[in-house]
């Protein structure tokens, strides 16, 4: 239980309008599943996201950053400690000739369309991931044969200790849905990319292929986590549920998408529970018919049952 006392330091930090208490989860993720955030804190500026670390960091309360939700399984039970959102509140977009500067809360999507818009090509791909930068960066988000390696020039973060650094995409170990980011906890505040000179009739022609393509192929009508699982070295996981006849599969509301078995989807009730029952029952399945054992992509915060 955080005190009223370093509850008013946060509040001085994060500012009165971007905190809370006992915030819905489900109402910050794209799956709409999660019990509260015992804080839920969403500063609108770097200097707020480095005082609410330094006080959860000084106070010895956990502190779970996330982004736009889209990557995420909220426990039922909840989010004990601070919950710090960077997200549309930290979220500019400045293009300087080719390099793109952004803060860590803007939407790959809204970066993606800001490129277009100024004739600049290589962030195609990225056009329709529905994460943030910063977790996009974190994760080495990719799609449709591009990855945020193929773009990033630098990350600017906070570290475990609450220094602000800058890292060359090169120390950045960026791997298949990896990164040190993740790996040391980095809190991501500013992104360079640099992209090139396009035709800009091509890149919008792109961008509305690979729209369509999405459309036509993932279940963006039911909330979701995106792609449940990693794909698996030789194999993809949605033709691996597929073929062990997992298709419509469900526990409570939590179903395997008809779509795109890749998908796990909450058809409107869906607890954290009944997808972790079903990633498992899936796994269990998956490993048993073909060997192969299936990694969660999808990024677990809070307590579960």
């Amino acid at each position: 239980m955080i005190e009223e006392k370093i509850y008013q330091l946060l509040e001085a930090a994060a500012g009165t309008d971007h905190i809370y208490r006992e915030e819905p989860m489900k109402n910050h993720t794209t799956f709409r599943i999660g019990g509260n955030a015992e804080v839920f804190a969403a500063p609108d500026s770097a200097d707020g996201v480095e005082r609410v670390l330094q006080i959860c960091r000084e106070e010895n309360i956990p502190c779970t950053v996330i982004g736009n939700g889209s990557n995420l399984l909220v426990g039922d039970r909840g989010v004990c400690g601070v919950v710090l959102q960077i997200y549309r509140n930290y979220a500019s977009i400045r293009i300087e000739g080719t390099d793109l500067y952004v803060q860590a809360g803007a939407l790959l999507g809204q970066t993606a369309a800001a490129a277009a818009r100024e004739g600049l090509t290589g962030l195609e791909f990225a056009s329709g991931i529905p994460g943030t930068i910063g977790g996009a960066a974190a994760m080495n988000a990719g799609a449709y044969g591009g990855e945020m390696k193929d773009v990033l020039v630098w990350v600017k973060a906070i570290d475990r200790d609450g220094y602000v650094r800058q890292y060359a995409a090169a120390e950045l170990e960026l791997g298949y849905r990896t990164s040190r980011i993740q790996k040391e906890a980095l809190v991501v505040l500013e992104v360079k990319l640099t992209l090139q000179q396009g035709d800009p009739v091509k890149i919008r022609e792109r961008m509305e292929e690979l729209k369509e393509q999405r459309v036509a192929k993932q279940p963006l009508e039911y909330p979701s986590a995106g792609s449940t699982f990693k794909r698996p070295e030789g194999y993809f996981a949605g033709k691996l549920i597929m073929d062990a006849g997992l298709r419509g599969f469900s526990v409570g509301d939590a179903q395997v998408s008809e779509k795109h078995c890749g998908f796990v989807i909450n058809r409107g009730n869906a607890t954290a529970a009944d997808v972790m029952a079903l990633v498992s029952q899936v796994q269990t399945i998956v490993e048993e018919k073909f060997g192969v054992q299936l990694e969660l992509e999808v990024r677990r915060i809070g307590t579960f049952e």
